[in-house]
């Protein structure tokens, strides 16, 4: 029977990259020379960190970050954006988590979308992802194409399909 796998997850490098390239924009750009601003990536913690001096400057910076995550097919949803926070001095800082896995609220619901679709497919939560099995590859086709259609508040991949 053929399946395949609801995940949401993101690629390590694709995050590392675009935040290397805002690193090297906010070493270009006229506005931020003779600030203290940084943006910082923590791999174990799935984190990025912004510190800067104005929070117009920290704005500018997250604006830099959500259009190269998009130029290199990073979902928006991927990012979790936290309150400014004031920091030592004048600086403000604010921390970005990334998401990574279906939470278990979020795998029942989909898993109620999918049942509610009236398909001859069925689903079943598997930790921290689902997965979908039906008789035929068209009604798994439809399941994506209409998941897709669907506003999640997480970023949704379909892996390991199977025949």
């Amino acid at each position: 029977m053929p399946t395949f796998d609801i995940v949401c997850k993101y690629e390590i490098h694709e995050i590392e990259n675009t935040v290397n390239m805002v690193k090297r924009d906010i070493l270009n750009r006229y506005d931020f020379r003779g600030t203290n601003t940084n943006i910082l990536f923590d791999k174990k913690n799935a984190t990025i960190k912004i510190e800067s001096q104005s929070e117009m400057q920290l704005d500018s910076v997250r604006d830099m970050l959500e259009k190269r995550a998009v130029s290199r097919k990073v979902s928006l949803k991927t990012f979790k954006t936290h309150e400014i926070e004031k920091g030592s001095g004048m600086t403000v800082r604010q921390t970005i988590d990334l998401l990574e896995g279906i939470s278990k609220d979020n795998a029942k619901k989909i898993n109620r979308l999918i049942k509610d679709s009236k398909l001859k497919v069925q689903s079943q939560i598997q930790d921290e992802q689902l997965r979908v099995t039906g008789k035929k590859i068209d009604d798994l086709q439809t399941v994506i194409k209409f998941l897709k259609d669907e506003v999640l508040d997480i970023p949704l991949q379909f892996v390991n399909m199977k025949k």
